[in-house]
């Protein structure tokens, strides 16, 4: 097993005031070139946006945009024509394509807003701009497959080799996760402790992964997390 632990206090970051984040990789003015992308991931950005704020209309071109919404209410429209307000237990997808403006913010008024953005990148350049929104249906104590390369009903579609799995625990778990190599995996704590191997991984620490076909993870009762598996 190659592996690599990213732990929270490591990562990237910036105080805007109305804008507080975290980024595990490099983005804006962040830069660590050991913290350049894994796999076919280019952004994981930890935002906290407060009431009322957020991005105005800019550009995005050639990548799959991924937005989880983990408390608050996001507000979002784009040049497709979408518009609407998402909460927690939504995703929303964007293939920016050949290109897509849209803006991001806060809804609320009175409550911050708190999500994942995760950049992924495309394997189709200059596709039509395209945008999805889907309510999860999370199944509690087991990984639940909500983005993928393959189009179904299950999952939203990206033009990549990839997939993001969500999983909710109440119950102290463990659960297997397998790997086709040269495929590799990216683990992220949402909330709560897990354990692989001998390491131990709070809220927010990450993991990299690469040469191995078995994963077992030793979750942690009232745990969240995140998984990533991409083409290398």
């Amino acid at each position: 097993m190659k592996k690599n632990i990213h732990l929270a206090d490591e990562r990237g970051g910036a105080n805007h005031g109305w804008l507080k984040t975290k980024f595990s990789f490099s983005f804006a003015d962040y830069y660590n070139p050991d913290r350049m992308e894994f796999g076919k991931i280019r952004v994981l950005n930890d935002d906290i946006i407060a009431p009322g704020m957020g991005f105005d209309t800019h550009p995005h071109d050639n990548m799959e945009i991924i937005t989880i919404p983990l408390s608050g209410e996001l507000g979002h429209k784009d040049s497709t024509g979408s518009e609407e307000v998402l909460g927690p237990g939504q995703i929303q997808v964007m293939s920016a394509g050949s290109g897509i403006t849209h803006s991001e913010y806060n809804h609320s008024k009175i409550e911050d807003l708190k999500l994942f953005q995760i950049w992924i990148e495309t394997n189709k350049l200059n596709a039509e701009p395209r945008h999805a929104t889907q309510t999860l249906n999370l199944e509690k104590n087991k990984l639940n497959k909500i983005v993928s390369g393959e189009q179904n009903s299950d999952t939203i579609f990206i033009y990549q080799d990839a997939n993001i799995w969500l999983g909710e625990f109440d119950t102290a778990s463990q659960i297997s996760f397998k790997i086709n190599p040269p495929r590799a995996v990216f683990i992220m704590v949402i909330e709560g402790e897990i354990k692989i191997n001998q390491d131990t991984l709070n809220t927010r620490d990450s993991i990299e992964i690469e040469a191995e076909t078995d994963i077992r993870l030793n979750i942690s009762q009232k745990t969240k997390i995140l998984i990533i598996d991409t083409i290398l």
